[in-house]
């Protein structure tokens, strides 16, 4: 039983898009800025400094909290 082969086609010059970082530095910025905000309500805010009073944002990440492993009571 014998296979037949056939070529692989040939690679074409494929330019890949630039970004340039000028543009991607603003959002890159906005993404971390984002990420460490979810973090701390998620990992580190107990109430005390929550922009509501009390612990409404503690209550609310209070399920993910536990599942992510930060101790809180």
């Amino acid at each position: 039983m014998s296979v037949s082969s056939t070529a692989a086609p040939p690679f074409d010059d494929t330019v890949l898009p630039t970004i340039p970082v000028g543009r991607l530095a603003p959002w890159a910025l906005f993404t971390f800025v984002l990420a460490a905000i979810v973090v701390f309500f998620i990992s580190a805010d107990q109430g005390a400094i929550s922009i509501p009073a009390g612990t409404a944002i503690h209550e609310w990440v209070h399920d993910g909290r536990h599942l992510l492993g930060f101790p809180c009571h």
